[in-house]
């Protein structure tokens, strides 16, 4: 099926995979898209790469948790695009076109799951599935103004999903209002007791890495929401710092990124962008002592962070560092940026915990306002708990 319109580039270049409801639910009458990620019977997964579709043959199913969304009512209108194997967080895609950040057009969408962020921004779908290794849905819904989540580890299964690094690979959605956010989370995450009462507690390292716009801009959201929990305790929880907590997640991330893919970049040989050949290089020379360092810095952050947040506290931090940086950005100041936004999401994403990302503020750049997150991270297993209290918190804040 051919789309009407796609002014924004979203959806992968030509006809697109619709597949109507199986089943009837929660999500009756809502359609969305999927990040060309997970596989759709029949249909050649492409990751965002020509050789990766030309080396691999249709789908044999569909991934379960598409699967899930249209046996609850909902439809597919098609796939979106994505960073070439969902190594990025920028949105650039020389192959299929880098989609436009509908709120600052001029910057970029945020990766990988920038299609799938630019598709509900745009307001072509309610929703959109898209994943998260190291801020795959956080950062676009961060850099586009959408709520996004992702789930604790391994709540949702990865079953037909391209891989990137399996131990950090999380499902994950957007959606532009907070309620649709939980009714998507209705479906797909499994059932649990409890509440998130609080305290909020704001990590100290992470709002020092925000610019200081960012982090000015934040500060009246997160004081609004001691409505909700009392004021935020201030408290220091990566006296590491986030420069190495983004060394030792780089080292985890690359040993896994290179063993899913590195035979068969080293077969074929594919025409990645300069950047994500880069990133595959660094991967391939991590060493074992740098991946080991690394899971034991997870294990640390896990033992420091889950008990913390077992018993309803909350992290609160800005999403990202930055607003998204303009098209035009360098090289280098991409990677600036990179490693300081990575080194924030890898905090919940080392520790396996959930994260869900507000629209809370803009902050005023050359070209307009663009737009940043606030995010809260509850403990493990917490989704639904989560979820409820970020739509809590949009209500408290004035949010859709």
């Amino acid at each position: 099926m051919e789309l009407e319109s796609d002014d924004v580039g979203a959806y992968l270049p030509g006809p697109q995979a619709v597949l109507e409801p199986t089943g009837q639910g929660p999500l009756d009458g809502l359609t969305f898209a999927v990040k060309d990620l997970f596989d759709v019977a029949d249909i050649v997964t492409t990751g965002g790469n020509p050789d990766w579709a030309r080396t691999h043959g249709p789908a044999a199913g569909t991934a379960p948790v598409v699967a899930a969304l249209l046996a609850a009512g909902a439809r597919m209108a098609g796939k979106t695009k994505t960073v070439e194997l969902a190594f990025g967080i920028t949105g650039e895609n020389p192959h299929h076109g880098t989609p436009l950040n509908p709120r600052v057009p001029q910057r970029f969408p945020g990766g990988s799951s920038c299609g799938s962020a630019a598709a509900v921004a745009a307001g072509y779908v309610p929703f959109a599935l898209g994943s998260d290794t190291g801020g795959s849905v956080r950062i676009p819904a961060s850099y586009c103004g959408l709520f996004g989540i992702r789930p604790t580890q391994g709540a949702i299964g990865l079953a037909g999903t391209l891989p990137l690094a399996p131990s950090l690979d999380t499902p994950g959605w957007f959606t532009r209002e907070a309620a649709l956010l939980e009714r998507v989370g209705a479906v797909l995450l499994p059932g649990e007791h409890g509440r998130l009462g609080g305290p909020l507690l704001a990590v100290s390292e992470v709002w020092a890495n925000a610019e200081p716009a960012v982090a000015e801009v934040l500060r009246p959201a997160l004081g609004r929401l001691a409505a909700l929990f009392g004021p935020a305790v201030k408290l220091s929880l990566v006296p590491e710092g986030i420069p190495a907590l983004y060394r030792h997640y780089r080292a985890v991330q690359g040993e896994e990124a290179w063993v899913s893919h590195g035979a068969w970049i080293t077969a074929t040989k594919p025409g990645l962008s300069p950047a994500v050949a880069a990133r595959f290089a660094t991967a391939r020379q991590v060493t074992p002592a740098e991946a080991a360092a690394g899971r034991a810095m997870r294990e640390v952050l896990q033992a420091r962070l889950r008990p913390l947040l077992a018993a309803g506290a909350v992290l609160v931090y800005p999403t990202s560092p930055a607003p998204a940086p303009e098209r035009t950005a360098s090289p280098a100041a991409q990677e600036t940026l990179r490693e300081a936004t990575v080194g924030a999401t890898a905090l919940a994403g080392l520790a396996g915990l959930p994260e869900v990302t507000l629209p809370a503020a803009t902050v005023r750049v050359p070209d307009g306002e663009a737009p940043v997150g606030l995010s809260l991270v509850g403990g493990f297993g917490r989704d639904r708990a989560l979820l409820a209290l970020a739509r809590a918190a949009a209500g408290e804040l004035g949010l859709p």
